[in-house]
């Protein structure tokens, strides 16, 4: 008799977290391994962020906080969502926590009953459908295909609700594939969404300031009033700011949700860790230019990952909107054998293939909800992505 409860049956581990401890292995065991499975900039954090961690500690801000967030951390939040989004909300419509994945989980969790449904556009976070599921929620997946750009059409939203719908999550720009919605494009799902009052949106908009070639970012609150009681906005200042480890992320909602949200927080980690709650407040009030030469760098390597990849016979690539990734399609490859007579079955397979043999780590669509594609993170330096490139060539040629 398993000591393990049922519901961990119901959940498998990240898989993009497998595959970057498939990779330490090898690096640990001496191979020049090029990761491109995590979604974490490799950047550093900017200084002046820093600092006011180590001026936090030196005042002695170690103690407990509110558990939704300090008093000067939700002033931050609320100006940053009314400067760049255009959003209003009072300190209980706001909360912050254990990064963005905790907001979202607890949301899932305070707001899901057995049998309700998520609708979750595929490709999808891999974290998504099994946050779903703890919650004893059912995700709903709806392909959103290549010729779309990978993003939610509005009358596959439309045939995707239902009486038992309770939410739509909604993440723009996209992880895996770096899409992003136009203003346009939202505003059609707002006009669906309209038609459906018992549907809440959750809008992760991690990926905002990651945006290129001049596409401006727009949230769906924003774009339709009207729904902004329904829309709980989710950001966070890991991706844009380089604190992955510092662990923030925040939401601003009606103050029913963020009251739920906070309750469950009390009884899970309590406050989100002091220090990085008086980093993330000089992240989002000081000074910004650094983004802009972060973003050029972004744009440059998104743009020397997709040529070289439409370069290899039997592989094709989109070049996103934003994000760190691209979602490169593989399906031409599907059937060919490696040089020690394996086949390429599935994406998979590819890319058990590319780690093997090329050293190269990235992480199969399957992953994200859409076979015959695999994630490519290029949130790395462009030595290390120039040596991969040229290894996923000579890996695709010596299939047979």
């Amino acid at each position: 008799m398993s000591n393990i409860a049922h519901r961990l049956n119901l959940v498998k581990p990240s898989p993009t977290l497998v595959v970057t401890a498939k990779a330490a292995d090898l690096k640990a065991a001496g191979k020049d391994v090029i990761g491109l499975g995590a979604g974490e900039p490799d950047f550093d954090t900017p200084d002046h962020i820093k600092n006011a961690a180590i001026e936090a500690i030196k005042k002695g801000e170690t103690k407990y906080t509110p558990v939704s967030g300090t008093a000067a951390l939700k002033k931050a939040i609320i100006d940053k969502f009314k400067r760049e989004n255009g959003l209003e909300y009072a300190p209980n419509q706001i909360v912050a926590g254990v990064g963005a994945k905790q907001i979202i989980f607890n949301a899932l969790l305070a707001t899901l009953n057995a049998g309700d449904e998520v609708i979750i556009p595929a490709p999808y976070w891999v974290s998504y459908p099994d946050m779903v599921l703890f919650a004893e929620g059912t995700p709903v997946t709806v392909q959103c295909l290549e010729k779309d750009g990978f993003k939610l059409k509005p009358e596959a939203l439309e045939k995707a609700i239902t009486e038992k719908t309770k939410w739509l999550i909604l993440n723009s720009p996209s992880n895996p594939t770096g899409a992003a919605y136009s203003k346009e494009e939202i505003k059609a799902l707002a006009d669906v969404l309209l038609k459906h009052p018992q549907v809440m949106i959750l809008a992760d908009d991690i990926y905002e300031h990651l945006v290129y070639d001049g596409f401006p970012f727009y949230t769906i609150a924003q774009i339709e009033p009207k729904l902004f009681e329904r829309t709980l906005t989710v950001n966070g200042v890991s991706k844009a700011y380089a604190m992955t480890g510092w662990r923030i992320g925040y939401a601003g909602g009606s103050k029913e949700i963020i009251k739920a949200i906070s309750d469950i927080q009390s009884h899970s980690t309590s406050n989100a860790c002091s220090i990085s709650q008086a980093a993330s407040v000089a992240a989002l009030n000081g000074e910004q230019g650094f983004l802009q030469d972060w973003k050029k760098s972004f744009a440059a390597r998104r743009d020397l990952v997709a040529d070289a990849l439409n370069q290899i016979e039997g592989i094709s690539c989109l070049k996103p909107e934003g994000a760190f990734y691209v979602f490169p399609n593989m399906q031409q490859l599907i059937g060919k054998k490696t040089p020690q007579g394996k086949t390429i079955g599935n994406g998979s397979d590819f890319c058990d293939y590319l780690l093997e043999e090329a050293l190269v780590a990235t992480v199969a669509g399957s992953a994200f909800g859409l076979e015959g594609y695999f994630r490519i993170s290029y949130a790395t330096s462009e030595a290390a992505l120039n040596k991969a490139m040229e290894r996923i060539k000579t890996a695709c040629e010596n299939l047979k």
